[in-house]
């Protein structure tokens, strides 16, 4: 067992040295940082694979392991780890996506002037993500919570010279202060009631009934806000497709299991927290299926190749929501699990795309398959595998999650789910016939990406096609039976559904083949025909300008009335003070002649009028001094 601890510690201990380590020795060093960041988290790999391996001979149970930090009055903080089935599969996804998109960053941030110091950020926001994942309590998990919040800054605003990506850095860094705001909150409050950051002790205090549903509610809409801030959930979501402008392969573990894979951990996390209030989960649910179906309009309308893929990761973790908000525990977490792969592996594509062409335009490709036929084959599984087609590993998750919402017995959600599947696989088809199929531009200079970019690609591809299989029912590597939990999931399959979803993503893969493949549907003819809406969705609803809008007319005009009265009422009253005490001294000093026989005077007439006031306003005070005489 201190084995498993040790390694535990171990996993995100690595990449934060070797972040000490370049930004401490190698940094000079561009190619020695890179292999320092690599060895690293390669080694984190390997043991998350031990990690996997233990916890697949005892499924049902967990480790625990803390040692005491910090002492305020009865609340007791710990640092510690703790390892089960969630913990297991969480490490080894981010430190496989992480592994390949650090190999891959090789060839793509090739001479860039800040290639060492990259690595280094990489490195530390592999370190924040394990961090999480392994926290035992709510003070660590929020403190790695924040860190990753930091990296993401850094990383997103890693070309500053660049406006728009210092822009981007602070939009993201700012709006998802409003979530962690609230998951603080929530995390105060749950820990003063229970007495305790643990998070097992917690989960324990609630299911004893020692908090009322009312509050229940609060704290876990509260912690819920942590999620929808970094998971990028409606109307939180606006930071995510700005933070395309950080480099590509920033974009692919952001988007596939770093970042926006936090919110969905912490509420599987706290899962048992969240059952417990029923409202709750309605509330989780909703606002994931709204989210997932109001992104994937936006991503049919986007121009730019990681805007589109963006909207689509915001609708992809809106599903992973709606399943856990649904009680699909496991069907969230496989698909948190089967989307790391494919959406990782759709950036890595748009990345060699991008480095080729060198422009974010889809318009400005075109018939690359040809030229770039690794990257346009792997797209292509990716492409099919998000859209859920069988046998793909997106097929089997999403299976999961419409059969979740379906038991539910939530219908509007169910079929809501449908319709953003059909949106899905249209749009996802949309942007690789516009790239890759067709009449190529005139790109001289177009070339298949080196190998140290395609690789990874094809090993995500293996991943994209394979790794769905875990989700098969009543095998003995079943994801069901590894993510064991007090309430487990029986692993289940239902034929009509499949089909369903299916055929309704099949239809939007030959709606997309039609208008941008064979182009017998006049693509120009159907923009003009939805008119008025597709202009909106075009401009993302104007949320953004909405936003502004607050901000520049009311926000503005709110804090400028608020200087008015800082500047001319407080400033001016302790102004006016000051003017009366100068005034006031002025006229004193003249009192201040010099002459003894002044002073007496003064003297005198100050003792006449103190018992004149005494008489008129406190006779009884002179009948006490008559009394006395």
């Amino acid at each position: 067992m201190d084995k498993i601890f040790l390694i535990g510690f171990l996993i995100p201990s690595l990449p934060f040295l070797a972040f000490f380590i370049i930004v401490a020795f190698t940094k000079r060093f561009k190619m020695i940082s890179a292999l320092i960041s690599i060895t690293a988290i390669f080694i984190s790999f390997i043991l998350s694979i031990m990690i996997v391996l233990f916890q697949i001979k005892n499924p049902a149970g967990y480790l625990k392991y803390d040692i005491p930090w910090l002492y305020i009055g009865n609340l007791k903080m710990n640092i510690g780890i703790i390892i089960n089935s969630l913990t297991a599969i969480m490490l080894l996804v981010v430190t496989t996506v992480s592994l390949l998109v650090q190999i891959y960053s090789i060839g793509y941030m090739k001479g860039d002037e800040g290639f060492s110091k990259f690595f280094a950020f990489i490195s530390l926001f592999s370190f924040s993500m394990l961090g999480i994942v392994i926290a035992d309590n709510l003070m660590q998990l929020y403190i790695f919570w924040e860190l990753v919040g930091l990296c993401s800054y850094l990383l997103i605003g890693f070309w500053y010279h660049k406006p728009e990506a210092a822009d981007a850095a602070k939009k993201a860094f700012v709006v998802t202060r409003f979530g962690d705001f609230g998951f603080l909150i929530g995390i105060l409050i749950i820990s003063y009631l229970a007495g305790t950051f643990d998070i097992l002790d917690i989960e324990n205090f609630i299911k004893s009934g020692n908090i009322s549903e009312k509050m229940l509610l609060l704290v876990v809409i509260l912690l819920f806000c942590g999620a929808i801030g970094k998971s990028g959930q409606f109307p939180l979501h606006v930071w995510l497709p700005d933070a395309m402008e950080g480099p590509t392969p920033v974009s692919a573990l952001i988007h596939a299991a770093t970042m926006v894979a936090a919110g969905v951990f912490m509420v599987a996390r706290l899962f048992p927290i969240f059952l417990s209030s029923p409202d709750a989960m309605l509330f989780v649910a909703y606002l994931g299926a709204f989210t997932a179906l109001f992104s994937a309009t936006i991503a049919l309308t986007q121009d730019d190749i990681k805007r589109v893929l963006a909207y689509s990761t915001l609708s992809q973790l809106g599903y992973m929501m709606l399943a856990l908000g649904s009680g699909g525990y496991v069907a969230g977490m496989f698909h948190l699990y089967t989307h790391a792969f494919f959406k990782a592996l759709l950036f890595l594509c748009a990345g060699s795309v991008i480095h080729a062409i060198h422009s974010n335009n889809i318009w400005q490709m075109g018939g690359l398959h040809k030229k770039m036929p690794i990257t346009s084959i792997t797209f292509f599984i990716a492409a099919l595998a998000i859209s859920g087609i069988y046998p793909l590993s997106g097929f089997f998750s999403k299976d999961e999650i419409l059969l979740s919402v379906l038991h539910s017995g939530n219908k509007l959600l169910y079929y809501s789910a449908l319709f953003t599947a059909f949106l899905t696989a249209f749009y996802m088809f949309r942007l690789y016939f516009v790239t890759f199929s067709g009449q190529g531009k005139e790109h001289a200079h177009i070339h298949e990406s080196p190998a140290v970019m395609t690789v990874p690609l094809i090993i995500l591809s293996v991943f994209s096609i394979f790794s769905g299989f875990i989700g098969l029912p009543d095998k003995e590597f079943s994801i069901h039976k590894f993510l064991f939990l007090d309430h487990p999931e029986k692993g289940h399959f239902d034929f009509k559904v499949a089909m369903t979803s299916n055929i309704i993503a099949g239809l939007g893969i030959l709606f997309a083949y039609l208008v941008y493949g064979l182009k017998v549907v006049n693509a120009d003819m159907l923009r003009k025909k939805a008119g008025i809406i597709y202009t909106i969705l075009k401009n993302k609803y104007y949320i953004d300008e909405i936003y502004l809008f607050f901000i520049r007319k009311i926000y503005y005009t709110l804090t400028e009335a608020i200087k008015w009265f800082d500047r001319h009422i407080v400033d001016g009253a302790v102004n006016l003070v000051a003017f009366l005490c100068r005034w006031a001294g002025g006229k004193l000093k003249l009192t201040i002649t010099g002459k003894v026989q002044n002073y007496a005077m003064y003297i005198v007439i100050g003792v006449i009028i103190v018992i004149l006031v005494l008489y008129v306003y406190q006779p009884d005070v002179m009948n006490i001094f008559a009394e006395v005489k």
